[in-house]
């Protein structure tokens, strides 16, 4: 199993990259995310990888990072999504967009990535609900700030008074933008005892 990889960056042809290894030149398909990221032609790049063996050949992703590849491996399991569906995901949504999109539910910022349509959002929300959070621990309460707003504070102390993640993510959901921290525990809390 390759599980890194450090070289000489030779090519870039999106979302394909060739990595010179002392002599022996690695093909690469990488998501934009990671492709956007990437050095110069001829300089030093070192990428986490996921070897593919099919019958048709021997396929080499890169990951600019241990969550982005988490997260492609998590996608390979999903029914129906191939390494392809799953570099375009990738491609669309950071991996902390995307663990936000599973942990608050929403569809629709699934359904702009292109080739995935409303089935395959409502199946990637489903099967990624409970995965997706275990794979990349701790990335669910960041997932679920947003710029300029408290959320993943509010979150974090919503589980350490006890609340399950499920709860708590609702819980902050309901919450108008840009409250405060202590407004918005204190806010969510009323909104879990009415529950």
């Amino acid at each position: 199993m390759i599980g890194r990889i450090t070289g000489r960056l030779a090519e870039k042809n999106p979302p394909q990259i060739l990595v010179d290894v002392n002599g022996v030149g690695y093909e690469l398909e990488v998501p934009m995310s990671t492709f956007y990221g990437l050095p110069a032609t001829g300089q030093t790049v070192s990428l986490a990888t996921h070897l593919a063996v099919r019958e048709d050949g021997h396929f080499l992703y890169g990951f600019a990072s241990e969550d982005e590849r988490a997260t492609f491996r998590q996608l390979l399991k999903v029914a129906g999504i191939g390494a392809r569906t799953a570099l375009a995901v990738l491609s669309g949504l950071s991996v902390t967009d995307l663990a936000q999109a599973i942990a608050l539910q929403e569809s629709g910022r699934l359904i702009k990535i292109p080739g995935i349509g409303k089935k395959t959002a409502e199946r990637l929300l489903l099967e990624l609900r409970d995965k997706l959070p275990k794979a990349l621990p701790g990335l669910a309460a960041q997932a679920a700030a947003q710029p300029g707003d408290d959320r993943a504070d509010i979150v974090n102390a919503l589980l350490a008074l006890g609340y399950n993640e499920k709860e708590a993510l609702g819980a902050v959901k309901q919450l108008p933008d840009g409250v405060g921290v202590s407004d918005g525990i204190r806010q969510a809390l009323k909104g879990l005892s009415k529950a």
